[in-house]
């Protein structure tokens, strides 16, 4: 296959991000097209957790449910990897690994992360059933078992205190990680935490269970759970082959987004985990609408734009509003081209009168883009 499709939106990856995106977006008639690798980060998982109404849903269940929902709204599910993308005249377009490339107006990167794994043997292969990381993710399903802490950062102490929630019999293993100071110790012995010294070797199972952290001097410690702190590492190459760079956290690299998953480049927008390491399911799935109505209004306004200039009409270049939607205020907006989120038409300022409880502040701002947009 070596054609090339045009579409309004390409959104990679078929996540909770990505799919909820893809029925907001067919749902207002855009022509959308999903690249999806099949390789969702929370595959291993026996359940999505704190997601109203499908509390506990199998992720692989869900995620095919979300693909019939976007379908029926005329959305198209590609099966197939994304891996050039460059910027075209007023569009991009993004290469697939099966031959062929896709065009579009907007682009959508929910295309989440990878968990760096620590490099001790067992981890690995236990990786979302005995060995977690996210106590709301799966903390109720070990409460009150024998959880080992393995430590690896500063952040790890709050992993620990989060983990003696759901259990009072709690260990943590210092590994290899800097001495945390007396604070964190002291705070870890008033909470009764065990606190095991020395490196860990590997995780010992049986029967493909866990059974105990084994140390580097042969000291076994048994255990039912092993917590751990990945290095969440944004899937971001398309991000980086636009010309755009990658933000560091102490928790791993992200794409930066500002108001509803724009980026620093125009056209680009990016929701789930791609742009937000801590995004759990259902706030994954929200990005994405938030994400999928920015595009759409941003369509929307470069349609309309174009609409008044075939139409002999010059562009007006100035808003007056109601912004905060008080009877009692009035609201001045500047309108002009801005390179992000809106790139036809876009809202760079909002001053309010006295006495309105808008400051100027990006959530006042976003108001203002949407009201100037639609």
């Amino acid at each position: 296959m070596n054609s090339i499709s045009a579409h309004d939106v390409v959104v990679v990856g078929g996540g909770a991000a990505g799919l909820s995106a893809a029925v907001a977006l067919a749902r207002s008639l855009r022509s959308v097209v999903v690249v999806d690798a099949g390789e969702p980060r929370n595959a291993p998982a026996g359940g999505a957790h704190n997601l109203l109404g499908r509390e506990g849903i199998p992720p692989l269940e869900l995620l095919a449910a979300g693909r019939r929902e976007a379908e029926q709204y005329g959305a198209q599910i590609m099966r197939d990897r994304a891996v050039t993308a460059r910027a075209e005249g007023d569009g991009f377009t993004v290469g697939l690994a099966g031959g062929g490339a896709l065009r579009a107006r907007r682009l959508l990167l929910a295309s989440g992360l990878v968990d760096e794994l620590p490099d001790v043997p067992g981890v690995a292969e236990l990786w979302g059933r005995n060995v977690l990381h996210c106590p709301y993710c799966h903390g109720w399903e070990v409460r009150g078992q024998r959880i080992g802490v393995l430590g690896a950062g500063p952040m790890s102490i709050h992993q620990t205190l989060l983990f003696r929630q759901l259990s009072e019999d709690v260990t943590f293993f210092p590994h290899r990680m800097p001495d945390p100071g007396a604070e964190a110790w002291e705070q870890l012995a008033a909470r009764g935490v065990r606190v095991v010294e020395g490196p860990v070797r590997r995780l010992r199972t049986e029967e493909d269970a866990l059974r105990a952290v084994v140390l580097d001097d042969g000291q076994e410690v048994p255990v039912d759970a092993v917590v751990v702190a990945p290095r969440f590492a944004a899937r971001a190459e398309l991000y980086e082959h636009l010309g755009g760079t990658l933000t560091e956290h102490p928790v791993g690299a992200l794409i930066a987004t500002g108001p509803m998953g724009s980026t620093e480049i125009p056209g680009v927008w990016a929701a789930g985990n791609a742009g937000d390491l801590s995004a759990m399911v259902s706030a994954a799935a929200g990005e994405g609408v938030g994400a999928a109505a920015a595009i759409n209004a941003d369509l929307v306004a470069e349609d309309a734009a174009a609409a008044v200039t075939g139409h002999g009409q010059p562009a007006k270049t100035s808003v007056r509003k109601d912004i905060c939607g008080r009877s009692s205020t009035t609201s001045k907006v500047s309108h002009s081209v801005l390179s992000r989120p809106w790139r036809s038409v876009a809202v760079t300022s909002a001053v309010c009168t006295p006495g309105s409880r808008s400051t100027g502040s990006s959530s006042c701002q976003r108001w203002v883009v949407l009201w100037a947009t639609w």
